[in-house]
């Protein structure tokens, strides 16, 4: 049975991260909400997945995998568990560990992307909290990006395997995952990305390896691909990127 993938049909978000995981392994999945509706797909079916009243564990929110009777939520839950049976969490349980850690740390700053654009709530729209988020991005701009990306950069240079990867010597989720936040950062803050990369060589070389990958190149060309969008976590407004 294909994996089924249960995220927003029209943003790339933090589905996109499992996405990018599956494609690059060549594995068998479902998108169920792009799904035409008559195919069971569709918001509405991501709805009553969401609210089933007999699941004992409801997922809070897309994404989330169903693997036959498992179901996984968390983006960096789902990537744990497919992690292995993906061939994209290194060798052994210490890899795998440190795999884990770096996705978590991914996920730290996709969150802090996302409050750059909604610093005081995620219900209210963009306009209506301008000026914060004026002063959350300039934060972001100048100190988290370099620091996050900092930190990616120097664990790439004290890898033992070298440079190539983040875990060992072979392709993990880490590294996909890495590659979309930096192209999230990319499309979002084109100015402070650019500055923040050309303080870390490693870390662009890795985003543009990743890229040249055949099945990842493969689905950044093909129509699975969703643009990014003023919908999703990145978003470009030019004011916030100084």
């Amino acid at each position: 049975m294909p994996y089924q993938l249960h995220y927003w049909p029209t943003i790339q978000g933090r589905g996109e991260f499992v996405r990018l995981a599956l494609e690059a392994a060549g594995a068998d999945y479902v998108d169920v909400a792009r799904l035409p509706e008559t195919e069971g797909g569709g918001e509405s079916a991501l709805g009553e997945r969401l609210g089933d009243p007999d699941s004992a564990r409801p997922a809070f929110a897309p994404p989330f995998l169903v693997d036959g009777d498992i179901v996984v939520g968390q983006t960096a839950a789902i990537l744990l568990y497919l992690g292995p049976r993906l061939g994209l969490s290194g060798v052994g349980e210490s890899d795998g560990l440190w795999t884990h850690q770096l996705q978590l740390t991914i996920a730290d700053a996709v969150a802090e992307a996302h409050d750059t654009h909604h610093p005081i709530s995620v219900g209210a729209y963009y306009e209506d909290q301008r000026d914060a988020a004026m002063l959350r991005a300039k934060a972001f701009r100048e100190e988290r990006i370099p620091k996050f990306l900092g930190w990616f950069e120097c664990v790439l240079q004290r890898n033992p395997a070298g440079s190539q990867h983040l875990v060992g010597d072979t392709l993990t989720y880490a590294d996909l995952s890495l590659f979309q936040l930096v192209d999230g950062l990319r499309y979002a803050f084109p100015k402070a990305s650019a500055r923040a990369l050309a303080a870390t060589p490693a870390v662009e070389k890795l985003h543009a390896n990743v890229r040249r990958r055949q099945r990842v190149r493969d689905y950044l060309q093909s129509p699975r691909r969703i643009a990014f969008n003023e919908d999703g976590i990145f978003r470009r407004y030019a004011e916030l990127d100084g």
